[in-house]
């Protein structure tokens, strides 16, 4: 990558994770693509659950083979209800073996993954990085007048605003965001634990939010712990040997012995949902696009299928010589993103919900539903199928 400003197809404004997969994806799609972020190194030790869809991405952008050894398997994930109400839900098992697959997926720290995507994207030699940030991002009808901080000047066909949830190119096209605060935090951090894991991914429902133990390579797992935002401040200034202590309470010591590892992250819960996905010949990826809690694995997973769709429909618009930034462009990202987002948020949402109320009667249906999904094979695999990646993302 050559750090040149000038005119593009498609300039990919943020760094993450999907902005890099975006900016990748794009390139190889045949467009002349800018990468407009700062290196910097990843702010935490957070991981990310890939699915299926998400792993066959990475593998067609050759970006996995760089990653994989680093990466712990997904083949069975246990929903545990820990709330010690009177009615609770009896514990469910997805086994990936069901539906004729390895693994789900694979469980990997934020660092690596963005490490490797740096890697690729740096060979490619139709992807330009400039190291900078976005000063102005002004559409107008033809194209995207966009100035750096340090004074660059870049035009593009269309831009992808990979910029996270104080987006930027999301303000410039205009488009407004529906916010709701959760009132829960969640607090991350990597363990290492005496017993094996066996590849287990375990979820306690607990009354504040899920605490989740996710496998990484060796003896290790990483926790995410969604609680009360007063809770969450409590449990992050514990003690290493005191949050130990804590989670390991909180696993029912699955996992033996527990020992917390450096570093951790807090950070409250919402969900956003902007009221469009693109316009003005800006598309918006990752969190951007939406935000969610962490429950199902959902966030980065939907960011990568942003990356993968928006990079399918610029494919499309080169291949038949139209505009990549175009209204209808945008309109045929908007058709193949508008069911797989709100689907998920909605599923999200309904099953938080679910969890925090206090009402019989909603505990009572919460029960019955995992119930159901537990004990009847049929709709146990449509479950872990539609978890994966949803059945009707296409592209039109």
């Amino acid at each position: 990558m050559n750090d040149v400003s000038g005119t593009y197809d498609v300039v990919v404004i943020g760094g993450g994770p999907a902005g890099l997969a975006a900016a990748i994806a794009a390139t190889e799609a045949g467009a002349k693509t800018a990468l407009l972020a700062r290196r910097a190194p990843y702010a935490d030790n957070r991981t990310t659950a890939l699915l299926g869809a998400s792993v066959d991405l990475l593998e067609r952008l050759e970006v996995w083979p760089r990653c994989r050894d680093k990466a712990a398997a997904l083949q069975i994930m246990r929903l545990v209800d820990d709330t010690g109400r009177l009615i609770r839900a009896p514990e469910v098992r997805f086994i990936s073996q069901e539906i004729g697959l390895e693994q789900f997926g694979f469980n990997i720290d934020n660092r690596t993954l963005l490490a490797a995507l740096e890697e690729r994207a740096g060979e490619l030699a139709g992807l330009s990085r400039l190291d900078d940030e976005a000063e102005t991002v002004s559409p107008d009808d033809g194209h995207v007048a966009i100035v750096t901080r340090d004074g660059k000047s870049l035009s593009a066909r269309l831009v992808i605003g990979a910029d996270g949830r104080q987006s930027l190119c999301r303000d410039a096209a205009g488009i407004e965001v529906k916010r709701r605060d959760l009132n829960q935090a969640a607090l991350t951090f990597n363990i290492g634990h005496s017993r094996p894991h066996k590849n287990i991914s375990t979820e306690f429902h607990t009354p504040e939010g899920p605490c989740v133990f996710v496998p990484l390579p060796g003896n290790r797992c990483s926790v995410v712990w969604v609680s009360s935002p007063k809770e969450a401040e409590r449990l992050i200034a514990l003690s290493d040997e005191e949050l130990s202590e804590a989670i390991e309470m909180r696993s029912h010591s699955i996992l033996g012995r527990v020992m917390v590892e450096p570093g951790r992250h807090k950070f409250p819960l919402s969900i956003e949902q902007p009221r469009q996905i693109a316009k003005n010949r800006i598309a918006l990826v990752g969190e951007s696009a939406h935000v969610v809690p962490p429950i199902g694995a959902q966030g980065l997973n939907m960011g990568l299928r942003d990356a993968a769709d928006i990079a399918d429909v610029v494919r499309d618009a080169l291949l038949m010589g139209d505009d990549p930034g175009s209204s209808q462009a945008l309109g045929r990202y908007a058709s193949a993103r508008r069911s797989d987002v709100a689907s998920r948020t909605f599923v999200i949402d309904i099953a938080n919900r679910s969890l925090l109320s206090d009402f019989l009667p909603v505990q009572t249906v919460r029960a019955a539903g995992l119930h159901l999904i537990g004990s009847i094979g049929p709709l146990r695999r449509l479950a872990m199928r539609e978890g994966l990646a949803p059945s009707w993302r296409r592209v039109s």
